[in-house]
């Protein structure tokens, strides 16, 4: 599967399979909980339940939404925060208990609970930073995507949201489902294709979109030879097929191409041919 964290493009029409790909993918990289930002989410009970979707943002021309996803990394890395000082606390404590020590009276208080024994803290995640997966669906037109200064904001510093004392961050995955590489108004604008780290490209008869996606591309390969890539990828166009781009794959991934998330396509091979 691809690195963590994600900035993640799936274009595909309607009834492509996109949203199957995108459980098939947020599923595979074990995300804990995701975030919805779409009008329609909540009318999709398999999207609902199989993502363990937690927070659903339905108004989409709410440029607060992106600060309201920031705060809830934000409490997940504050929790954390939390946990782990508590912790320390406690081990302290169970220290000094054992060594016979001082007693303070309000560590005492803080971890004696009710039923008579101290009670060691506890974290939902297990003193684990969370993996968090935020999809943005049927969201053409909205109000964030045509005014986008806070959502490109989000997805340029995506990985840093939630910033830990120790070091380092919860960060948030992002997931945008979209019909068209490029829209002239209310699309997925250019900052936010440039920050994407991968992509899921669905069978098309655009040309236009083709030559789009393959100048993201073209730092690797040219243009014939994304061609040659895609085809190898979309076949006969059974089954919602689809070409997976990985911008920013693994060193021990063989290619940054696969068919569907499994299968790698190795570039040299078409070159042969």
């Amino acid at each position: 599967m691809p690195k963590m964290h994600q900035v993640c493009v799936a274009v595909g029409k309607r009834a492509s399979g996109k949203s199957t790909a995108i459980i098939n993918l947020i599923e595979r990289m074990k995300f804990d909980y995701c975030i919805a930002v779409s009008p329609t989410m909540n009318s999709n009970k398999e999207l609902m339940d199989r993502l363990k979707i937690e927070h659903t943002f339905e108004d989409v021309d709410d440029p607060s939404v992106i600060d309201k996803i920031k705060e809830i990394v934000k409490g997940e890395a504050e929790d954390l925060e939390r946990y782990k000082e508590e912790l320390k606390r406690y081990n302290k404590l169970m220290k000094d208990l054992k060594e016979g020590k001082y007693m303070d009276d309000d560590l005492l208080l803080q971890f004696f609970s009710d039923e008579g024994h101290f009670q060691k803290p506890t974290h939902r995640w297990n003193g684990e930073k969370v993996r968090i997966a935020c999809i943005f669906d049927d969201m053409l037109g909205s109000g964030i995507y045509s005014r986008p200064r806070k959502l490109n904001g989000l997805s340029t510093y995506s990985r840093h949201v939630g910033s830990l004392k120790e070091g380092g961050a919860i960060g948030v995955s992002l997931f945008f489902m979209i019909q068209s590489f490029k829209c002239q108004t209310g699309g997925l604008n250019k900052v936010i294709r440039n920050q994407c780290t991968s992509m899921l490209l669905f069978k098309t008869k655009d040309k236009q979109e083709m030559k789009d996606v393959a100048e993201s591309v073209s730092g690797e390969i040219d243009e014939e030879l994304f061609n040659k890539v895609y085809d190898t990828a979309i076949g006969d166009g059974t089954d919602y097929p689809f070409l997976f781009i990985d911008l920013h794959k693994k060193k021990e991934h063989v290619s940054m191409f696969r068919q569907r998330l499994d299968n790698f396509i190795l570039t040299e091979d078409l070159i042969k041919n």
